[in-house]
Formats: C-alpha cells, sequence, structure tokens
C-alpha cells in the first residue's frame, strides 16, 4: 500500500505547487506597472507648451447632400463644405493630440461627460476628442436617428433615439478614431479621436490651438481630419517655451 501511495502523494505534490506558482506568477504580473494599464497623472515641472496653427490652402470641396425623408428638420438639398475653412485658410475642428505619453499633468476635472448631439439632421460637434469612458448620445431632433458608431468595421455602439432629447451613455473603452453615422440619415457624419492621455485639442474657428504644461522631451503630434485623414509630426518640448508649429492640411 505503501508503494501505491507515493506515486498519487507526488502527483498531489506537483499539482498543488503548479498552481500555487501560477497564483503567484500571475499576481506578480498584475502587480507591475505597464503602460497599458494607463496615464500616470503627476505635476510638470518646468513644462512647456504646443500652439500652432493649422490651415488648408487649397480651394475648400464640398459634397452634395439631398435628403429624401424628414425633410422638415433636415432640411433641402445643399452643398455642404468638407473642411471648414475660415478667411485665413485656418481650418477648424481638427484633431490635435500627442501619442505614447506615458506620465503628465492630470486630466482636466470632468463634471460631466462630453456629448454629441444630433440637431437638424446635422452632428455636432463633428469632430470630438475624448479620454476613454463615457460619452452621451444627444437627439434634438423630433424624428428618429439611428446612431452607429465604428472602431474600424467593428460596431462600438448602435443606438435607436426615436424621440427628441433622449440621451443615451455608451463607454468607449479604448483609445482609437471612432466613425459615427447615422443609419436612418446616411450623409450624417462625426469623428470621435479616443486618446490615452489629456495632451489633445480641437482647432478653433482659426485653425489654432494650444496644448499646455508638456513635460520636456520629443514626441509624436497627431492631426486628424476626416477628409484629409491622420498626419504625424515630429515635435521638440524645450522647458518652459512654447513651440509654434505651422500645419497645412493636404488631401
Amino acid at each position: 500500500m505503501k508503494n501505491r501511495s507515493r506515486p498519487r502523494l507526488a502527483l498531489h505534490r506537483f499539482i498543488v505547487t503548479s498552481v500555487a506558482l501560477s497564483v503567484a506568477l500571475l499576481a506578480a504580473f498584475i502587480a507591475v506597472p505597464t503602460h497599458a494599464q494607463g496615464y500616470v497623472e503627476g505635476a510638470v515641472a518646468g513644462g512647456g507648451a504646443i500652439t500652432g496653427k493649422v490651415s488648408f490652402p487649397g480651394t475648400v470641396p464640398t459634397r452634395k447632400i439631398i435628403p429624401t425623408k424628414d425633410t422638415e428638420v433636415c432640411g433641402g438639398p445643399r452643398d455642404e463644405p468638407l473642411v471648414q475653412v475660415g478667411p485665413d485658410k485656418g481650418a477648424q475642428n481638427v484633431a490635435v493630440y500627442l501619442t505614447q505619453v506615458a506620465k503628465g499633468k492630470p486630466w482636466p476635472a470632468e463634471t460631466k461627460p462630453p456629448v454629441l448631439d444630433q440637431v437638424k439632421c446635422v452632428f455636432q460637434p463633428s469632430v470630438l476628442v475624448m479620454r476613454t469612458g463615457s460619452l452621451d448620445i444627444l437627439n434634438s431632433d423630433p424624428v428618429l436617428h439611428n446612431t452607429h458608431g465604428y472602431y474600424g468595421k467593428r460596431t462600438a455602439f448602435n443606438l435607436a433615439l426615436p424621440n427628441k432629447d433622449q440621451r443615451i451613455a455608451v463607454d468607449l473603452k479604448r483609445a482609437g478614431e471612432v466613425r459615427v453615422d447615422c443609419d436612418a440619415h446616411g450623409w450624417m457624419e462625426s469623428w470621435i479621436y479616443v486618446v490615452e492621455n489629456p495632451y489633445y485639442a480641437t482647432t478653433g474657428a482659426d485653425g489654432k490651438f494650444n496644448i499646455a504644461d508638456v513635460p520636456p522631451g520629443n514626441y509624436t503630434l497627431i492631426v486628424a481630419h476626416p477628409f484629409t485623414g491622420v498626419k504625424q509630426q515630429p515635435v521638440t518640448v524645450v522647458a518652459g517655451k512654447p513651440t509654434d508649429l505651422a500645419i497645412e492640411l493636404k488631401k
């Protein structure tokens, strides 16, 4: 009986040891902080700034919008600019942000989640930059909107909002570009850029932007617009000084 019990005892000890080792390795992996686990907030000593202007020098392209339903709300046929450009060629609603920033200034305090609204069958805003987390989808129209967001080809959310002032919260859990359209009104489009750090901006009506309190160093700046796509630009930030950029959008 002793000889028969020894293999069983050895097998039992092997299983117990293997399970304990697996648990220990898992705990160690979880305990080690990695870049993927998130941005680290803290004070920035000697921070600089990235400022500049994004311009669109060419002829402003347009697309023909021909509403086929709900025209009392959506309006009639019209030409819509694909880039919003001011008198001095400044491009509005361009997303500008830094990538691969492991630590830096705290995120701005948020009392409410950002809102993507639908007004007269137009998304407002047309370009939105936000951190990972909650987003409110709002329908300000008295008609049905079916708001559909995609990470690439994968659905991020798909919502039916039949009622005026209806609001539904969605959660965008990972960084990336989210294209939004309306299944009920095919011309409607909006673009959301979900970012991993608070170093981002959206250009104003004059095309200008300002990203403050950036730790000194070398970075990659992303300039993104639905019509021209994504442009990467290297940028160096010097302590206590602004780095001013002149950026042109090109198709």
